[in-house]
């Protein structure tokens, strides 16, 4: 993904497209890497999933281990990354979390 350029700076992603520094994200980020993947908007069932993620990985610095954990605690269906994303990976991608790894995006 490269540089997106928000505001004065510009932000820096990896090879897959994950953010460098999680602390720069804000919903205004979130907005725009969703429209770089083609969503208008964000709708609330995915605000929920995004802090959600952003919550567990404060908690616990990885990924939820069970990807249906965050749908059950956000009160959506079993399957909700890939539902209200294409995949996990582009709910985490989207929630401006770094990339989780190798093993971890396989599950995603």
């Amino acid at each position: 993904m490269g540089n997106l350029l928000t505001g004065e700076k510009p932000l820096a992603f990896d090879h897959d497209g994950f953010m460098i520094d999680a602390a720069e994200w804000d919903e205004e980020i979130a907005e725009k890497i969703a429209l770089l993947d083609g969503f208008n908007s964000l709708t609330p069932g995915q605000w929920r999933v995004i802090k959600c993620l952003r919550g567990e990985f404060q908690a616990h610095q990885m990924a939820p281990p069970i990807p249906a954990h965050v749908c059950f605690i956000t009160h959506n269906e079993p399957h909700c990354l890939d539902t209200l994303f294409t995949s996990a990976k582009e709910a985490w991608r989207i929630a401006g979390l770094p990339n989780p790894g190798e093993e971890a995006q396989a599950y995603m």
